[in-house]
């Protein structure tokens, strides 16, 4: 007897999307999701819902593998050559939680400007006029510079925050040049540093962003200046973003992603009270699970039916795709 079409979930999903999906195929949940788990368990799956790195070597031992979602935007943890060549698909749900991060990096700024979380731990510990006189070197966002690099939709997002928001001057900085609008004036990375009140990093992690803000950049910051990282953490030079902090070169920084992750016991980060840390965690809401739990459940069944998905994003494999699926279909 064959085996039945199954999905196989790196990590929970919606409920409703997985009530969805279960009405066609067999949910199956990953145990754990160390590489050799992956790749064990899914040798007998049609279909991967992804929210861990996949090992690359996990496509050349899952031969009823159809394709694989990833539950967000972000395609770093999809090795997308091997699936390509594979004959695998491979989608993702874009945008649908770039307002969730763009929420999460203002509430960072806003926590770093006003000194909340030290604000905070001194009133849980001592009196409340020594708390009280923090709020001395609070700051206003109003009337500051925010240079956000990357101006997909998260960048997008937080610019309109920003402005319409806060009356920020937002400097965008982006691969290819474009227009400066009302809301956005455009620079190139080493125009806007040195005007930068806040950098926040909004970008996809590629070989051309891998260590995009080295020493020699962090030092084009202003003195004062504070950094958000909602992009991935080997996008920053990390021993060079402590070196700036310890110097107090930078006046804090809130990151949620980092170099390594989980982010080591060990790491000097967690002993710098100016930075907020943050467990990859900027895109998580409740409202942001449910869209894209619903996005890639949606992408699985059109696979199902024999679709490409609608964020399809390995075109250049289609014909492998389509001939692998032919095969499936009279060969499952």
């Amino acid at each position: 007897m064959t085996s039945p079409l199954s999905v196989l979930l790196t990590h929970p999903i919606d409920p409703g999307a997985a009530a969805l999906l279960a009405q066609r195929l067999d949910v199956r949940l990953a145990s754990a999701t160390d590489a050799a788990t992956l790749r064990h368990e899914a040798r007998e799956a049609s279909f991967i819902i992804v929210r861990a790195p996949l090992p690359p070597d996990l496509f050349a031992q899952a031969p009823r593998l159809r394709g694989v979602v990833r539950h967000g935007a972000g395609l770093d943890m999809i090795p997308l050559d091997e699936a390509s060549r594979h004959g695998v698909a491979v989608a993702n749900v874009p945008a649908v939680n770039a307002g969730s991060v763009a929420e999460y990096a203002v509430g960072q700024m806003l926590a770093l400007a006003r000194q909340l979380p030290a604000i905070d731990a001194a009133l849980r510990a001592g009196p409340w006029d020594a708390a009280r006189q923090l709020a001395d070197r609070a700051t206003d966002l109003r009337g500051k510079t925010v240079a956000i690099v990357g101006m997909g939709a998260i960048g997008q997002a937080l610019a309109r925050a920003c402005t319409l928001g806060f009356g920020m001057c937002v400097l965008g900085v982006r691969r290819t040049p474009a227009a400066s609008n009302d809301m956005v004036q455009y620079a190139t990375l080493d125009e806007a540093l040195p005007q930068a009140d806040y950098l926040v990093l909004a970008c996809p992690l590629t070989p051309d962003t891998r260590g995009l803000i080295d020493a020699p950049r962090l030092a084009r910051l202003p003195r004062g200046a504070r950094l958000i990282n909602v992009s991935r953490g080997p996008v920053v030079d990390e021993a060079a973003l402590i070196e700036a902090l310890r110097s107090g070169h930078l006046a804090g920084a809130a990151l949620d992603v980092f170099a390594t992750q989980p982010l080591p016991a060990d790491s000097p980060l967690r002993a710098l009270p100016q930075v907020l840390l943050s467990p990859h965690l900027a895109g998580i809401t409740q409202e942001s699970m449910q869209r894209m739990s619903q996005g890639a459940a949606r992408q699985v069944l059109e696979m199902l039916d024999g679709r490409l998905p609608l964020h399809f994003v390995n075109p250049e494999a289609r014909e492998l795709i389509l001939e692998r699926w032919s095969q499936l279909q009279h060969h499952p």
